[in-house]
C-alpha cells in the first residue's frame, strides 16, 4: 500500500477522506474505518444476528441482518467526530466483503421471499442425492466446487422442494444484498457467485444446464461483475448524514478479501485466514483444469475465482474455527479473558497426554462435517486438553489437504496466518507443526482492512 493516498494524475495528497469495510462474517459484522494513510480509526462491531434451530439448522432474517448494519453505521456516525476532531467528517466509500453461499432470493420488487441459510447449515442433502447423475458427475469440473449441502444451488433447489416458487426471483449473495439495500444496483460478484455453483469457472457465465434444473433462466443471477465496481452511492433517509452519498462496492468473499488485504500474494504462500471456517489459500495466474478441478474437488477443495480480477484461487477448508468456538461455550469460556487463560494452559500442557495417546479422541474438521464428536478413553481430560485435541486434530486435516494440493501444483513455502483464532498462541503453535515457514499478520481484522482497501479504490487513491 502506498504510504500516502494520491490523486492518480497529481503529486499531491488529497484533502482527508475517509472510507469503510463492512465484514459479514459468520461469528460477527464489523464495520472498519480508514483514513487517508491507511490508519485505523475505528472498528464497530455486533454478533450476525444468526436464528438457531433444531439440529445445527441456522438462517438468518433479512430485516435483522439490516438492523445491525443500521445500527453499526449509526454507531460510526456519532464516533467519527470524536476520532478525527472534524464535526463533519463522512465516509467518503464503503466496500462490503462477507461469507460465501449464504444470500437471499429476491422478487422483483426487491422483496425477500426467503431466509438466508448459514453456510454449516445441514439442510439439503436430499437435494445433494436427487441431483441428476449428468450433472453430479459435470458438477466438479465446471463450478470448481465439491457438490454438497455447503453450496448455494442445493439451498436453493431445498427451498424450491418445500415449496418456494422460484419464478421470477433473483439470487443475491450475502454482501450484493447489502450493497443493494443501501442503494447500490443489484449485481453478482465473481468470486461469491463462484461459491454458489451457478457458475461456469472457464467461462466466468452462469451454468445453463444447473439454472435449468432449478427451473430458472439467466436472469436469476443480476449482472456478474469483478470486485470493487463502482455500484452507485448510498441513499435512504434512514442513514447518517456521514454515510449517505458514500460510494458503494462489493469486495467479495470475505477469505479471499483478507487475502489482500496486505498486498499480492505470493504464488508459492499459503494465506490462511482462521476464522469460524479456517480457509488455506493458494493464488493461481490461470485457472486449473476442469480434471485437475475435478480431483482436488474429491478432497473438498475449491478451484474458483479471486477477488483480483483474472487471478483464481485454490481454497481448502476446514471447520476447525467451528470446532474450536464449540470447545469454548462447552467449557463455559464465554470472554476474551476466559480465552487467554485457556490459551496459556494449553501452552503449558506437558508433551503427551490424553491428546496424543488416545485417551481422547476429536472428529468433525473436515469441511462437509462441522459437527463436535468427543469420545474421551481415560480420566484427566480437562478443558486445555480437549482444545489441544482439536488443535491437533485440525492438523491431521490440513496435513491431507496439503498433500492433495501438492500433486497439483508447486508446493508452498511460506504461510501468513490471519484471523481472529490466530491470536491464540497455542493455535499458532500447533499451525507451525504442519504449515510451512509460519508468520503471523500484525493486523487483527484483515477482511474489514482489505473490504476498506476496496472502497478507498472507489476513490482512485490507491491501487490493490
Amino acid at each position: 500500500m502506498h504510504s500516502r493516498y494520491l490523486h492518480r494524475n497529481e503529486n499531491i495528497p488529497v484533502n482527508p477522506r475517509l472510507v469503510a469495510g463492512l465484514d459479514l462474517g459468520s461469528t460477527g459484522i464489523k464495520v472498519l474505518v480508514i483514513d487517508e494513510a491507511g490508519t485505523e480509526l475505528l472498528i464497530e462491531q455486533s454478533p450476525t444476528p444468526w436464528h438457531h434451530g433444531p439440529g445445527g439448522t441456522t438462517d438468518l432474517e433479512a430485516e435483522d441482518l439490516l438492523a445491525t448494519i443500521a445500527s453499526l453505521l449509526d454507531a460510526v456516525a456519532r464516533r467519527l467526530p470524536e476520532v478525527t476532531g472534524d464535526p463533519a467528517s463522512r465516509i467518503d466509500a464503503i466496500a462490503v466483503s462477507g461469507m460465501g453461499e449464504t444470500g437471499f432470493l429476491l422478487d422483483e420488487d426487491n422483496v425477500v421471499r426467503a431466509p438466508a441459510f448459514a453456510w454449516f447449515d445441514p439442510r439439503g442433502q436430499q437435494q445433494v442425492d436427487s441431483l441428476p447423475q449428468d450433472l453430479r458427475d459435470r458438477f466438479a469440473g465446471t463450478t470448481g466446487l465439491p457438490v454438497g449441502v455447503q453450496v448455494s444451488v442445493v439451498k436453493i433447489a431445498h427451498l424450491r422442494d418445500n415449496g418456494l416458487n422460484l419464478a421470477g426471483l433473483r439470487w443475491f449473495n450475502l454482501p450484493e444484498f447489502v450493497v443493494l439495500s443501501l442503494g447500490g444496483r443489484a449485481v453478482a460478484d465473481y468470486s461469491l457467485s463462484s461459491r454458489t455453483g451457478l457458475l461456469d469457472q472457464d467461462s466466468g457465465e452462469p451454468w445453463t444446464e444447473m439454472l435449468t434444473h432449478l427451473g430458472v433462466g439467466a436472469e436469476f443471477l443480476p449482472p456478474l461483475v469483478d470486485a470493487g465496481t463502482d455500484l452507485g452511492a448510498a441513499t435512504g433517509p434512514a442513514l447518517p448524514d456521514a454515510i449517505v452519498g458514500a460510494r458503494l462496492t462489493v469486495a467479495g468473499h470475505d477469505h479471499l478479501v483478507s487475502a489482500v488485504s496486505g498486498g499480492a500474494i505470493p504464488n508459492d504462500r499459503y494465506h490462511v485466514s482462521m476464522g469460524t471456517a479456517e480457509v488455506l489459500l493458494r493464488v493461481l495466474d490461470a485457472p486449473l483444469t476442469p480434471a485437475a478441478r475435478s480431483r482436488l474437488a474429491d478432497h473438498l477443495i475449491n478451484s474458483v475465482r479471486h477477488v483480483v480480477p483474472g487471478q483464481h484461487v485454490l481454497v481448502a477448508g476446514v471447520k476447525t474455527g467451528l470446532l474450536m468456538r464449540r470447545a469454548l461455550q462447552l467449557c463455559d469460556i464465554t470472554d476474551r479473558a476466559g480465552r487467554d487463560l485457556l490459551d496459556q494452559r494449553v501452552c503449558a500442557l506437558p508433551a503427551g497426554g490424553p491428546s496424543t495417546d488416545g485417551g481422547i479422541e476429536i472428529a468433525g474438521a473436515r469441511n462437509d462435517d462441522g459437527v463436535l464428536s468427543i469420545t474421551v478413553r481415560t480420566d484427566g481430560v480437562n478443558a486445555a486438553e480437549l482444545f489441544r485435541s482439536i488443535l491437533l486434530h485440525g492438523n491431521d486435516e490440513i496435513a491431507r489437504l496439503i498433500a492433495a494440493l501438492d500433486a497439483e501444483v508447486a508446493p508452498a513455502r511460506t504461510t501468513l496466518l490471519t484471523g481472529g483464532w490466530a491470536g491464540m498462541t497455542s493455535v499458532r503453535d500447533a499451525r507451525a507443526q504442519v504449515l510451512p515457514d509460519v508468520s503471523v499478520s500484525t493486523r487483527a481484522q484483515d477482511t474489514a482492512y482489505g473490504a476498506a482497501l476496496f472502497a478507498a479504490r472507489l476513490l482512485t487513491l490507491i491501487e490493490i
